[in-house]
């Protein structure tokens, strides 16, 4: 079967022609030919090809290394007082309050991600501070 599958188009096209210029009408021959065109079109259907995301940037592609060193830096901001809060990029007095009073009004955060939801909360502030934070 393996042999079968390794068979290009090109040869199958070819052994295709010679069997209909011999006039080789015979029941073999039709098996022989289903048999050749169901191996070449499933064979091509099997092949997995990997997805990639176009608009993944390198630096999302990189694994993140999770370690207790990293983890230990993260601020959790289900707990984290509102000082605790300033000391990350791009939150200040009224952000923090902003956080906390979204905590106290919703209740906790389950995600990292819904950290966007708090007015003052950008895209791209959010993607400066995902690494930072954590909800554990």
């Amino acid at each position: 079967m393996q042999n079968v599958v390794k068979i290009t188009s090109c040869c199958v096209t070819s052994l295709l022609r010679r069997i209909i210029s011999s006039k080789l009408h015979s029941t073999a021959a039709c098996a022989l030919y289903l048999s050749l065109a169901f191996a070449f079109f499933s064979a091509a259907a099997c092949i997995k090809r990997q997805y990639v995301d176009a608009t993944k940037t390198a630096k999302d592609q990189q694994p993140v290394q999770a370690n207790a060193a990293n983890q230990a830096k993260r601020i959790n901001i289900n707990t984290a007082s509102a000082e605790e809060l300033e000391k990350l990029p791009g939150i200040g007095k009224a952000l923090a309050e902003r956080i906390i009073e979204h905590r106290e009004k919703y209740g906790t955060f389950r995600r990292v991600e819904h950290l966007i939801m708090v007015r003052g909360i950008s895209d791209q502030k959010f993607r400066a501070l995902r690494d930072l934070v954590t909800v554990d």
